[in-house]
């Protein structure tokens, strides 16, 4: 079975919170990945989400480290409002 991963870029325009997180994290662009399989079974293609992730921006003050951190899709998509895809 293969995977598919797609992402996208955000725009937040003000700080939000996710669960998991300190703090809230800032505005800013962010990316989102989606990682997902095809549905087995069906008599069309269609895909199933297995993972979502978000890349934090690098922090000033270790350069060159990313985080990426798996976010609950539909927290992510609640703290959307304002936001630009």
């Amino acid at each position: 079975m293969s995977t598919r991963t797609t992402s996208r870029t955000l725009i937040f325009p003000k700080p939000f919170a996710l669960t998991g997180f300190d703090a809230p994290q800032p505005a800013g662009v962010y990316v989102v990945e989606i990682d997902e399989e095809p549905i087995e079974g069906v008599s069309f293609l269609a895909y199933r989400r297995t993972s979502t992730r978000l890349r934090l921006p690098p922090d000033p003050a270790q350069p060159g480290i990313v985080e990426i951190v798996t976010v609950d899709p539909a927290e992510l998509d609640a703290a959307l409002p304002g936001a630009t895809a």
